[in-house]
């Protein structure tokens, strides 16, 4: 019995399911082959991308990891392996488009690329994904969310609530929100595959209307498979009706 059916074999309530194709798009996911820890090689990538049709999905912007200890990653390089997927995206004539910006962890050397500029972003408003470490609350949080406004970016914090020091203090959130972050939800969380502490901060965030982008953070096939229970859950009936998600608007 794998995973998921370990989740779903307890007695969650399960009711018809809805399509994730509702959102329109999909943000956040690994999709550039051979780049970061998502898809290695391009016949993944088409693979996920046709199962991304099969959900419904219209478009996916896709977000690479730029790490420096760990994806050294450039806009060249993402948009050289951008090309090449919509490349073989025309070739298969895939029903899907495709976009690319990234996701940035939060470290001494994106505050570098905020000062000169250097950032890939997504939409018209100039939205930014970043992410924390999981381990302990970056010291520099708010610095860097004001460099990245006064430089015309929106910030966007990503799995917002998979920060497990938060889950004790949601006063942290509603900061994030007060300094005009948006958040992003990850459709996982809510099949408790992450745990049930993420499952219950997730849950929670979603009955307060406070999410603003839902994410597959799709790096392999069982992340797709998690949206497939997923739309049977209410939690995600709830989330995909609100009116403040702004995946349509991508």
């Amino acid at each position: 019995m794998g995973i998921l059916e370990r989740l779903f074999s307890k007695k969650e309530v399960l009711i018809d399911p809805i399509s994730p194709g509702l959102l329109i798009n999909d943000l956040h996911s690994h999709l550039i082959p051979g780049i970061d820890d998502g898809s290695p090689d391009m016949e993944t990538t088409i693979s996920l991308l046709e199962k991304f049709t099969e959900l419904g999905y219209q478009k996916v912007i896709t977000t690479p990891h730029i790490m420096n200890d760990y994806y050294k990653n450039t806009p060249d390089i993402i948009h050289r392996g951008l090309d090449d997927v919509k490349n073989e995206i025309d070739k298969r004539n895939l029903k899907i488009a495709i976009e690319a910006a990234a996701e940035y962890n939060l470290e001494p050397e994106f505050e570098k690329l905020i000062a000169t500029k250097n950032i890939l972003t997504f939409g018209k408003e100039q939205y930014v994904l970043f992410e924390l470490s999981f381990f302990d609350e970056p010291p520099r949080i708010n610095e860097v969310i004001w460099q990245m406004r006064e430089k015309g970016y929106c910030p966007v914090l990503a799995h917002v609530e998979r920060y497990a020091y938060w889950h004790q203090d949601k006063d942290k959130i509603e900061e994030m929100i007060n300094r005009g972050v948006k958040l992003q939800l990850n459709i996982g969380s809510l099949t408790g595959v992450y745990g049930p502490e993420v499952k219950k901060v997730a849950e929670k965030l979603i009955h307060n209307k406070v999410i603003d982008f839902v994410g597959s953070d799709c790096h392999h096939f069982q992340h797709l498979e998690m949206i497939h229970h997923a739309c049977r859950l209410p939690s995600f009936h709830e989330l995909i009706k609100q009116n403040q998600i702004l995946n349509k608007t991508l």
